[in-house]
C-alpha cells in the first residue's frame, strides 16, 4: 500500500473515523491493528521478520533491566561498597554487554542477510568468475520498512542498556513503536522517549490538528507528484546513458536529480508527519531547511536529522570512546606527534559512521563510494577550518551577505556533485567530472537530444515553478515559524484561494500512474 494510491487514502478515512470514534482505551490497539494491516498488505510473509525483531528487542530489553534491578538489590543486601562494588557493578555490566550485542547481532544480521546477500555474492562472482552472472544469487525481496524498524528497535535496546529508558513490560505497547504505520515507511526514526507514551495516550477529535495534519499532507503529495515524479523521467534517462549525455546534460542530470531526491523524500516525510498528525502524534522532523546550510558539516546536520542522531548517539560516540579508538590514538601520538593522536579517534570514528551510512543507503559499490566522498570532503573541512576562519577574520567582506550566499551555494554544489556516485557507477563518475567543466556546451540543450529527455516545455516550467514554490516556502520558514498555522491564520477567502490552489496543482499537475499509484518513494528501497 503506497503512501500515494486511493487505496492508503481510504485505509487513513476510515481509521480516522473509527479512531476518534472509539472510546481512549481502544485507540492504541486500533493503531496496532491497523500498522499490521498496513504491514501486511505489502505482503505476508515480510511480517515474519517485523515480528522477530520486536519479539526479540522487546524481550532482551525486559532481560537486561531485570538483570540492572537485581544488580542494584543484591549491592543493597550485602552492603557493598568502594572496590567490591565497582567490580561487582563491572561483573553485572560484562554479563549486560553480551546480552546487548546477542540482541544486535540478530537483528543487524537479519538485516545484513536480508539487504546485502545479493551485494556479496555479485562481489563472489567478480572475484571468481569475472562478473560473469553465473555465481549464485538469491530471490527474495526486502521486507518494507526493515532498515528503519530495526534502527529504532535496536536504538531502544541500546538505551535501555545505558539506563536512559525503562523496559516496556506491555508487548503489544511496544510493537506498536516498532510498527507505527506512517513512519514504518521511510522514517522519520523516532527514539522511545519521544514517541511511545504518545501513540498510547487517549485523544478527543480536534479540527485544528485534523487541518494541521491535512495541510501537511497536501504539500507532500505536492512534493512528490507535481516536482519529484514528473522530473524523474528526464532524470532516469540522462543518468542510465552516461556515454550519449555529457556535457550540459551532466550538469542538468545533477541538479535534476538532487531536485527528484529533495521533493521526493521530503515530500514522503511531509505525508508521515502529517498524517501522524491527524492521529494528535508529533513526530521528529527530518529536515530543518538542508539548503540553507554554509557548510557540508551544517548540511548534514539539518539533512535526514534522525538518521545522523541515530548514528551519531550509537555509532560515532561509542566507537570514538573505544578501546580500539584508544590504542589507535596512542599509536598516532607515538609515530605521528600528539596532534594526529589527538584527532585520530574522530578519523575512525568518522569513517566508520560514513562507512554505514553509505551501505544502509544501498547495497553497492556506488553507496561505499558516496559515504566515503562524504567523509572526505569533511574531515578535510574540519583541518583546513583554522586556516578558513583566519582568513574570514582578516577580510571582513567575509561577513557580508553576499558571501554568506556564497558559501550556501558552494555547499549545494559540493552536495549535488557527491551525489553523482550515488547514480553513476565509480568508473563513469569521475569522467562526468571532466564532462562537466570541459565538455560543456550549453547550446547541447537543444533540438533531438533534449526532446528525447521526454518532457515538453509545459513540463520544465511545472518543474521550475515548482521548484521556486519549494524555495519561497523555505525562506518562509527562516524565522521558525509554521507556514501552515500562517496560512490557517488568514482571512477565509485567502486561505481558501491557498488550499485550493494547492489541492487544484496536485490534480491537475500531478504526474499519475495506473490506479492513481505513484512510482515508488526513492527512499522506499531504504
Amino acid at each position: 500500500m503506497l503512501l500515494v494510491s486511493y487505496e492508503f487514502l481510504f485505509f487513513l478515512a476510515v481509521l480516522l473515523a473509527l479512531y476518534y470514534l472509539l472510546p481512549g482505551r481502544f485507540q492504541w490497539p486500533l493503531l496496532l491493528a491497523a500498522s499490521v494491516l498496513f504491514y501486511l498488505s505489502g505482503g505476508a510473509f515480510a511480517i515474519v521478520f517485523l515480528i522477530t525483531t520486536t519479539v526479540t528487542t522487546w524481550f532482551l530489553a525486559l532481560r537486561l533491566e531485570a538483570m540492572t534491578e537485581r544488580a542494584a538489590a543484591r549491592v543493597k543486601e550485602l552492603g557493598l561498597s568502594g572496590g567490591e562494588k565497582r567490580a561487582f557493578q563491572a561483573a553485572v555490566k560484562q554479563k549486560k554487554k553480551r546480552v546487548l550485542i546477542a540482541g544486535l547481532i540478530l537483528n543487524f544480521g537479519l538485516l545484513a542477510v536480508l539487504k546485502y546477500t545479493n551485494f556479496f555474492l555479485g562481489n563472489v562472482d567478480v572475484l571468481f568468475f569475472g562478473g560473469s552472472g553465473e555465481g549464485p544469487y538469491v530471490d527474495w525481496l526486502l521486507p518494507l520498512g526493515i532498515s528503519y524498524y530495526t534502527f529504532q528497535a535496536t536504538g531502544y535496546l541500546i538505551d535501555v542498556y545505558h539506563k536512559k529508558i525503562h523496559a516496556q513490560k506491555n508487548l503489544a505497547r511496544y510493537a506498536l513503536f516498532v510498527s507505527f504505520f506512517p513512519q514504518i515507511v521511510q522514517g522519520p526514526i523516532s527514539r522511545f522517549d519521544e514517541l511511545a507514551a504518545q501513540l498510547t495516550e487517549s485523544r478527543r477529535f480536534d479540527w485544528l490538528t485534523i487541518r494541521l495534519g491535512l495541510m501537511r499532507m497536501l504539500w507532500g503529495f505536492f512534493k512528490k507528484l507535481v516536482a519529484a515524479d514528473r522530473i524523474a523521467p528526464a532524470v532516469a534517462v540522462i543518468v542510465q546513458n552516461p556515454d550519449q549525455y555529457q556535457g550540459i546534460y551532466v550538469w542538468i542530470g545533477m541538479f535534476a536529480y538532487m531536485l527528484q531526491m529533495f521533493a521526493d523524500f521530503t515530500g514522503g516525510i511531509d505525508i508521515v508527519i502529517g498524517a501522524a498528525q491527524l492521529f494528535g502524534i508529533r513526530l521528529p522532523e527530518n529536515f530543518n531547511r538542508p539548503f540553507s546550510s554554509r557548510s557540508l558539516a551544517e548540511f548534514w546536520r539539518r539533512w535526514h536529522m534522525t538518521l545522523m542522531r541515530w548514528l551519531r548517539e550509537y555509532i560515532f560516540f561509542p566507537v570514538s570512546t573505544s578501546r580500539a579508538s584508544q590504542k589507535l590514538s596512542g599509536a598516532a601520538r607515538r609515530f605521528l606527534g600528539k596532534g594526529a593522536g589527538r584527532r585520530a579517534p574522530l578519523y575512525f570514528a568518522s569513517v566508520t559512521v560514513w562507512l554505514i551510512t553509505g551501505i544502509w543507503h544501498g547495497a553497492s559499490w556506488n553507496f561505499v563510494a558516496w559515504g566515503l566522498a562524504n567523509c572526505a570532503v569533511l574531515l578535510i573541512s574540519q583541518e583546513c577550518s583554522p586556516l578558513y576562519r583566519r582568513f574570514c577574520s582578516r577580510f571582513a567582506w567575509t561577513a557580508s551577505r553576499g558571501y554568506a550566499a556564497f558559501e550556501v551555494a558552494r555547499t549545494y554544489l559540493v552536495f549535488c556533485m557527491i551525489e553523482m556516485f550515488e547514480y553513476y557507477s565509480f568508473d563513469v563518475v569521475f569522467s562526468m567530472f571532466g564532462s562537466m567543466f570541459f565538455g560543456i556546451r550549453p547550446w547541447q540543450f537543444s533540438g533531438e537530444l533534449a526532446a528525447s529527455l521526454g518532457l515538453s516545455a509545459a513540463d520544465w516550467i511545472v518543474v521550475g515553478l515548482s521548484a521556486l514554490l519549494m524555495f519561497a516556502v523555505g525562506l518562509a520558514q527562516r524565522d521558525g515559524r509554521s507556514v501552515r498555522e500562517r496560512i490557517f491564520a488568514l482571512p477565509g477567502w485567502q486561505r481558501f484561494f491557498v488550499i485550493y490552489g494547492l489541492f487544484l496543482a496536485v490534480l491537475v499537475l500531478g504526474v499519475y500512474g495506473q490506479g492513481y499509484d505513484a512510482s515508488q518513494f526513492i527512499y522506499n528501497q531504504f
